[in-house]
């Protein structure tokens, strides 16, 4: 007897509900992209998709419910960016630093096709709004993936490089960074990923930089260099 085991096909309520949650979803990236997310509305969203309220409320039972869904596939959006570009780079047999350039390269590209769930996540917090806890998972996807190349890597570093004082990051961080020494610059390289990124969709390079591409590869490779990668 196999002993593969099979899931039960999802009944014809189950898929329209699937269906119906995934219309939702896409009908409130589209407020999000007019409107923003602190106006994001379930009235709204009801009335694009020519629903009563009530029903969409039977889906999502508040604006923030609906958020939070929302940057929950956001990051897993950006987190399989980020995996599938360094799972092809290991395979075409690219150190780290390429390793690192690939991935940069892929969280810029997802930025500059989904500039507003980009701004979901990355930009000023919505007034009112608190990330429950769900959201940590999906948001860790990307910056993981940078982990898992500079863990890899193991780099070293000279002994009279700046460290963070003792207790200044996390134990759950520091648990994660096999190398200490290297544990403040990854995360500087991580937050100034996104800075990097914020500064160009949001239009702060204007009149400052001539080549946005050339000069992200410029600051990928600058973090790869400070990491050690290579």
């Amino acid at each position: 007897m196999s002993a593969e085991t099979h899931s039960a096909p999802r009944t014809a309520r189950e898929l329209a509900r699937a269906e119906l949650t995934r219309a939702i979803k896409q009908s409130a990236s589209e407020q999000l992209a007019e409107v923003g997310p602190s106006a994001l509305s379930l009235r709204a969203v009801a009335r694009a998709l020519g629903m009563a309220s009530s029903a969409v409320y039977r889906y999502f039972a508040s604006r923030d419910e609906l958020l939070t869904a929302l940057i929950i596939d956001a990051y897993n959006s950006v987190g399989e960016a980020a995996e599938q570009a360094d799972a092809q780079a290991k395979a075409e047999g690219h150190p780290p630093t390429g390793r690192w350039l690939a991935v940069n390269r892929a969280v810029r590209a997802w930025a500059l096709a989904n500039k507003h769930q980009f701004e979901l996540v990355y930009g000023t917090p919505v007034p009112g709004y608190a990330a429950p806890q769900d959201t940590t998972v999906a948001a860790a996807r990307m910056p993981l993936t940078l982990v898992g190349i500079y863990n890899e890597a193991h780099p070293e570093f000279p002994a009279d490089r700046p460290q963070p004082e003792p207790g200044l990051i996390t134990e759950t961080i520091a648990e994660l960074i096999t190398v200490p020494e290297g544990r403040g610059r990854l995360i500087l390289a991580w937050s100034g990923l996104i800075g990097v990124l914020s500064f160009e969709l949001f239009g702060q390079f204007n009149g400052v930089v001539t080549d946005y591409a050339k000069y992200f590869d410029y600051t990928a490779r600058a973090t790869a260099a400070e990491l050690g990668l290579g």
